[in-house]
């Protein structure tokens, strides 16, 4: 079976818990608690050197980074895609799950929030300032490209990688109180997702 190390609010974690029930895959799951700093453990990164969440281990094999591992998933498990089979669908597919793991993320990620409070000494308002700066520039530039998206989900009739990113990155503004009345498209697609098992299933509220 294949071994999950996972952290119930990673949103990159929470992104392969989706891509695992959409494909229907049983998994165990093996909890990292990036609070406790257990992602720093040597046992933990004598699986995963760079210390982060989420990694799989299947058949012996250790895969890193959130996309990479959903996108291996779709290739070996070829069932219910998360992709689009037309290249220039799929890129554009891929462009908006890269908006948000790439250009969103990054800058909102627990060990930068943590950096900018204990390494530069930042104040608690400062870092959400520094967070919800980042989250509106992102939203925004996502709420333009999908405005005009009439379909369920952000790239048609089915759920597709660029879904999978987009649920956990507002989870995670929810969970700061960050305002998404301005985005009615990303909220409205989030509802779509969240009435499937296999996003609802993946989430920390049922942790």
């Amino acid at each position: 079976m294949m071994k999950l190390y996972d952290y119930i609010r990673s949103t990159a974690a929470y992104r392969v818990r989706i891509a695992l029930n959409l494909k229907g895959l049983d998994y165990q799951s093996i909890p990292v608690s990036l609070l406790e700093d257990e992602q720093n453990d040597d046992s933990y990164k004598s699986v995963n050197a760079s210390g982060l969440v989420p990694t799989l281990v299947i058949d012996h094999h250790v895969l890193a980074q959130s996309l990479a591992i959903i996108e291996y998933l779709d290739d070996a498990f070829p069932e219910s895609p998360v992709l689009p089979s037309s290249p220039l669908e799929k890129a554009l597919c891929r462009s908006i799950a890269l908006d948000i793991a790439c250009d969103i993320h990054p800058l909102n990620n627990l060990r930068v929030l943590k950096y900018l409070t204990n390494d530069l000494a930042h104040s608690e308002s400062e870092k959400m300032n520094w967070y919800f700066h980042w989250l509106t520039k992102g939203f925004d530039a996502l709420e333009g490209k999908l405005s005009t998206v009439r379909t369920p989900f952000c790239c048609g009739e089915q759920p597709t990688l660029a879904d999978i990113c987009l649920v956990p990155q507002l989870f995670n503004a929810r969970r700061f109180n960050f305002d998404l009345s301005p985005y009615p498209t990303l909220v409205r697609i989030e509802a779509n997702c969240l009435s499937l098992a296999a996003f609802s299933n993946a989430s920390p509220s049922n942790g």
